[in-house]
């Protein structure tokens, strides 16, 4: 199977800004999820276009003049990559007349927020609601428990796949039935889907076709390393990823590429003082250009034995996984 970063370079490797590189891969990836598994019960949308067969032409004028999106993240800087890539979104939908609201929050008597729409957009009969989640996680399951979608780990071990699926499928995607959002809702909603982008990373990345059933057979996958083990890594030059730069395939000039050498250098460096864990593309040379070919996510060596810990402390997930697939949207 061709790599989601060869797959990528071959169609998009002529644009260049980094803000329209990370769009037009929102727009064209992939999801994390198999959108026809009876599992998501029609839940699951795909990218939204007003019309695939401009794209090309659109997103190649936008990274010839990239001011309008450069402009939109300006105005709403965040170091946050979900709130970056909700963003990029909304300057898609915005441009393309598809956006009848974005952000909109219900409240509780103004005390608190019970809920907010990512995306409002107008359909046929009414609006659809519509949930976007950039996320990256590193499968660890246990080899004497069947494996299912709370083996996804956060980076950082805060949440699982299956834990933000379990929130989206059963509460988020509800909140138009709230009694309170009616009030603050320009129309009806008809439809209510949550589209899921991402990558997922794995100790042995060809080993996990068919691993979990829901899952897209071609999703984003990528690498997970420990730092010892890059430097058995057979690379010469690599990059490491600051976290606005993760959705897509990496690409840059020459000169901004480091040596596998000062690459361990700075994760030596970086380690010293934090453990979370870094993101590392190796790039290799294309027509002029460094493109990713294999990216993956480097942890501390006592980074498995945090998330064995973290798994232990949660409820079972057996329960949780039947109730993300049995719950209404």
């Amino acid at each position: 199977m061709e790599s989601a970063q060869a797959a990528f370079h071959r169609q998009w490797q002529h644009l260049h800004n980094p803000h329209v590189r990370a769009l037009t891969w929102m727009l064209t990836a992939p999801g994390l999820l198999d959108t026809h598994h009876v599992s998501w019960d029609g839940k699951l949308a795909g990218a939204v276009f007003s019309d695939a067969q401009v794209l090309p032409q659109w997103l190649t004028e936008l990274d010839r003049d990239p001011s309008p999106v450069l402009d939109l993240l300006q105005r709403h800087p965040s170091r946050r990559l979900g709130l970056y890539a909700e963003r990029l979104y909304e300057f898609y939908l915005t441009a393309h007349c598809l956006l009848v609201a974005h952000g909109l929050q219900v409240h509780n008597k103004g005390a608190s927020t019970i809920g907010e729409f990512d995306f409002l957009l107008q359909a046929q009969a009414g609006l659809q609601h519509l949930e976007l989640a950039t996320k990256f996680y590193l499968y660890h399951a246990d080899a004497a428990v069947v494996p299912d979608l709370y083996d996804y780990l956060g980076p950082n071990l805060a949440d699982s796949l299956g834990t933000k699926l379990h929130k989206i499928m059963g509460q988020q995607l509800g909140l138009s039935r709230h009694p309170l959002a009616q009030q603050v809702l320009p129309g009806p909603v008809q439809s209510a889907q949550a589209l899921i982008l991402g990558w997922l990373f794995y100790r042995d990345e060809q080993a996990n076709d068919d691993l979990i059933a829901g899952l897209a057979q071609n999703h984003c996958r990528g690498a997970i390393w420990t730092q010892a083990e890059v430097r058995s890594l057979d690379f010469e030059h690599a990059l490491l990823l600051d976290r606005l730069e993760w959705l897509a395939p990496a690409q840059s000039d020459k000169n901004a590429v480091q040596e596998k050498e000062s690459i361990l250098n700075s994760m030596q460096t970086y380690f010293a003082t934090s453990s979370a864990p870094l993101m590392l593309a190796l790039m290799q040379e294309n027509h002029g250009l460094m493109q990713e070919y294999r990216r993956g996510m480097v942890v501390p060596d006592d980074w498995f034995m945090q998330a064995d810990m973290v798994k232990l402390k949660r409820t079972p997930h057996h329960t949780q996984s039947h109730a993300m697939c049995s719950e209404g949207p």
